[in-house]
């Protein structure tokens, strides 16, 4: 009898959320945006956080993550210092880069989710939502989504003409359980 409550209890409550860690290994944060009607693209590492995930219910999903501005990369290395500086992201005042979730919900594809939150680039914290995908590997989960983003909306690169102001970032996060 007691077996039986507690396989039903299980069955109930359904598969608890678990805590996923995300790392640089395995994951990538890249951004591409036009620069004189050329597409420019570069990568972020540095990334720290926390996912509690459950596939069975999303709504009890929350999402934390940061990167460090400070390795942004292009190529360039005179580029990568310039967008250090206080015309683009002010490295030195602002290290981080950081997006919180506020809710997460059902796609419309087994697998699928769409994640609403903050994302704070130089102390402005705009809400933005996208989806993403959620794929079992390795001991853990491999999340990928994209979304676009005004830069001038974070006080990124003042009013350059040359650079667009739109820029679409690309996200492969892994995150081993624990």
């Amino acid at each position: 009898m007691l077996k039986g409550i507690l396989l039903l209890s299980v069955v109930l409550l359904g598969t608890p959320s678990a805590v996923y860690t995300p790392t640089d290994n395995g994951s990538s944060v890249k951004f591409k945006i036009k620069n004189l009607g050329v597409s420019v693209g570069g990568s972020f590492t540095g990334l720290q956080g926390k996912i509690v995930f459950d596939p069975a219910n999303p709504a009890a999903t929350s999402m934390e993550a940061s990167i460090d501005v400070n390795s942004i990369n292009t190529g360039i290395d005179l580029r990568d210092n310039h967008l250090r500086s206080d015309d683009y992201f002010d490295a030195k005042n602002y290290p981080k880069i950081r997006f919180v979730s506020t809710r997460v919900g059902s796609g419309s594809r087994s697998g699928s989710y769409t994640v609403t939150g903050n994302l704070t680039i130089k102390n402005v914290t705009r809400e933005i939502s996208f989806p993403f995908t959620a794929v079992p590997q390795s001991g853990g989960y491999l999340f990928s989504g994209e979304f676009k983003i005004n830069r001038r909306d974070y006080k990124v690169g003042g009013s350059s003409i040359t650079l667009s102001d739109n820029l679409t970032v690309s996200l492969k996060v892994f995150a081993p359980k624990g």
